[in-house]
């Protein structure tokens, strides 16, 4: 990703995170945490990462903040001065659980190492 790219990204994570905290009405979207947005070089589609705290509800999570994206979208627009703002499709971060995955393998390998 180009140095601009990866700032432009940063400042998506930190403008959304903002737009959700204070503009959306919907309480479920108050608890999300926004990890990591990818940009297209053509500014066309952002992914946007998130997670929440509740993981049973990471679908209905991920239903509503793409039911709110053109909200959040225009939101943005008035935040952040770009020529093109990209599509956003917000898609939950599952490498928060692949590392706890990989965490307890390495614990149970410890356990049993001393065993």
């Amino acid at each position: 990703m180009s140095i601009k790219l990866d700032r432009l990204s940063h400042i998506f994570v930190e403008e959304i995170s903002k737009i959700l905290m204070n503009e959306v009405n919907d309480e479920q979207l108050k608890f999300v945490t926004i990890t990591y947005v990818k940009i297209t070089s053509d500014l066309s589609f952002a992914k946007v990462y998130f997670t929440v705290l509740d993981e049973n509800r990471k679908e209905d999570v991920a239903k509503a903040l793409n039911k709110a994206s053109g909200f959040i979208r225009s939101k943005l627009c008035e935040q952040v001065d770009i020529r093109k703002m990209p599509e956003l499709n917000f898609v939950y971060d599952e490498s928060i659980d692949y590392g706890d995955k990989i965490e307890n393998i390495i614990d149970k390998l410890k356990e049993d190492k001393h065993e």
